[in-house]
């Protein structure tokens, strides 16, 4: 591994040819915060896919993407006057200082949950009017639910036990189960979202991730049907032509595999 000098130094370098590119080429003399923004978001979700993939080598190679996306960005705000790299590492080592008191001061925790509950309280401190201020709204539904959880619950707003939640669950189950008998598209949708926040909230309980299991399923699932589609494709038919029960006998053995 390259030594805490060796490190800097490149860090230096790649700070170098960001000033070239931004000062010499053409596309990344033109780039913004607005226009990089969607880039930056497409980046994050290649490392997300590296990181589930357990690729060490891509998951390097995306952390390079974002990185040059920061510094890309503290270029364009350093020709303003407004922040530069400098600026943005200050401003998180300060933060990170100020909300690990039990690292650097005086404060006691027992668990991570107190170190959690101490990170929200810290912040409502700071001038947040409320706990859930740092959600993104940008964020996808079922990660949002899941930092939302997360937040209220640093600050004691939640259940004891796992069993409370999975009765929660079937109760939201139920009351969606009666919206469907009525068939009210409108109330079915909401009782659908109070299902998906209970299990979001259910899976917390058990340390699951559930992005990541959801998409553990979607990629199981795709190699399944994609091996469906080239049995299929060695009898010469379409998916189209071929029964439920034949297709079935596929799918049992992609699970096999």
């Amino acid at each position: 591994m390259n030594s805490r000098s060796e490190q800097l130094k490149s860090i230096d370098k790649l700070l170098t040819v960001m000033d070239e590119l931004r000062e010499q080429c053409p596309w990344d003399k033109k780039q913004t915060l607005q226009s990089l923004r969607h880039l930056t978001i497409e980046e994050t979700y290649e490392l997300g896919d590296a990181i589930l993939d357990n690729d060490l080598e891509e998951v390097k190679n995306e952390l390079g993407d974002l990185l040059l996306h920061i510094i890309f960005y503290a270029k364009i705000g350093s020709e303003t006057n407004a922040f530069d790299i400098a600026d943005v590492a200050n401003s998180i080592r300060k933060k990170l200082i100020h909300r690990h008191p039990h690292i650097y001061g005086d404060v006691e925790v027992a668990n991570e949950e107190d170190v959690k509950r101490n990170w929200e309280n810290l912040k409502l401190k700071e001038g947040k009017k409320s706990v859930l201020e740092g959600v993104p709204k940008s964020l996808p539904a079922l990660v949002k639910a899941g930092r939302i959880q997360d937040k209220v619950a640093g600050v004691g707003f939640d259940w004891e036990e796992p069993q409370q939640v999975f009765e929660k669950v079937k109760e939201e189950l139920n009351e969606l189960q009666q919206e469907v008998s009525e068939n009210n598209v409108d109330k079915m949708e909401a009782e659908f979202g109070d299902v998906l926040f209970s299990m979001i909230n259910y899976a917390r309980f058990l340390k699951i991730n559930p992005e990541d299991a959801l998409e553990r399923t979607n990629k199981k699932f795709i190699k399944r049907f994609q091996y469906l589609e080239q049995k299929a494709k060695k009898l010469n038919k379409s998916l189209d032509q071929m029964t439920l029960a034949e297709m079935d006998v596929f799918w049992e053995e992609a699970k096999k595999l």
